[in-house]
């Protein structure tokens, strides 16, 4: 399988990067030995019978592969189905292209499916900030596909908008609410950081390649945090929550983090206990739920969630009072 999935990215990436990879290139990229990858490119060539060809600046293809035709079972192209639905929730993931995936996927459908499918191709309004996002998404995955730098103007929140130009090396794309943001190693503060994809006001791709870790992780490498402000998160603590009986009963059909663990009480409430590092992203999350949970440990968020609750009071009755704090991220 291992071979298989190298192959897969070997096509993918000598499609979209004609004539940029040799031999040496490819081993380098893949931490394997050029034998490997001959062994590799023959299978290409002669097993898969795609028109590979060798130049002095590198490998290309004489005509461009398609993916063979593909077949899916009903249960599978309805989950397929499903997923589309979901990505026209996430600002970024909807775009023409996907409008046309779906058109194909739509003759494997029995006619009765037309409304379903026609609800599924309807794309979001298009507007400034969607298209602007649509475009960094579609750099970003082109660097990490051909593992290339990008130079970007980002706009870092917790220093009052101010702009800075960095070189970043692109690990991985998330989206996490209704936002997408990029985990890359930044050349200018020496360190993997988590970039928000809508603060990049500019990027432009280098000719520069870069290869990721092979010890990288992306589950170590945001913790046991909630959500993905992982610069603005706290040591891990052990936090207890009580739920109202409705609110908890919502609460407790989802899964919000791997450490949860819920127990209904006799009158209904529920507790919810978590070991997490505390964000920003958690607090905004507590105080939605108002006065339908309480804190009972530790002190200092039982403490911090009430002073958020009073300055909101204070807002919404004295015009004027101060704001709360945000959290802080790139």
């Amino acid at each position: 399988m291992k071979r298989v999935s190298r192959i897969l990215e070997l096509i993918h990436i000598l499609t979209v990067s004609p004539r940029r990879y040799r031999r040496c290139d490819l081993a380098a990229r893949f931490g394997v030995s050029e034998r490997t990858i001959q062994k590799d490119l023959d299978i290409i060539r002669h097993g898969l019978k795609l028109p590979l060809v060798r130049s002095l600046q590198g490998y290309y293809f004489e005509k461009t592969p398609l993916l063979p035709v593909l077949q899916f079972t009903f249960s599978e192209a309805l989950a397929l189905l499903l997923a589309v639905q979901a990505a026209r929730h996430v600002s970024g993931a909807g775009s023409p292209e996907l409008a046309a995936a779906l058109n194909r996927l739509a003759a494997l459908f029995p006619p009765e499916f037309g409304t379903l499918l026609r609800q599924a191709a309807s794309l979001p309004a298009v507007t400034a900030q969607r298209e602007h996002r649509q475009r960094m998404l579609l750099l970003l995955n082109q660097a990490l596909i051909q593992g290339r730098k990008v130079r970007i103007l980002y706009t870092t929140h917790s220093r009052g908008g101010a702009q800075t130009e960095r070189v970043v090396r692109p690990y991985h794309l998330l989206p996490h609410v209704r936002s997408w943001h990029l985990i890359a190693y930044c050349e200018w503060r020496e360190a993997v950081l988590v970039f928000k994809v809508d603060r990049i006001r500019k990027a432009v791709l280098l000719e520069e390649c870069y290869r990721i870790p092979g010890d990288f992780d992306v589950a170590a490498y945001l913790g046991p945090v909630w959500g993905v402000m992982r610069g603005a998160a706290s040591d891990p603590v052990d936090v207890v929550l009580r739920f109202t009986p409705e609110a908890g009963r919502r609460v407790a059909e989802e899964s919000w983090h791997p450490s949860q663990q819920v127990a209904e009480q006799p009158d209904g409430s529920v507790l919810f206990r978590l070991h997490i590092a505390i964000t920003p992203d958690f607090i905004n999350w507590l105080l939605y739920y108002g006065s339908r949970v309480e804190v009972l440990a530790p002190p200092e968020l039982r403490e911090e969630l009430a002073a958020e609750h009073r300055r909101a009071a204070e807002v919404n009755g004295a015009p004027g009072a101060a704001p709360g704090p945000g959290g802080r991220s790139e």
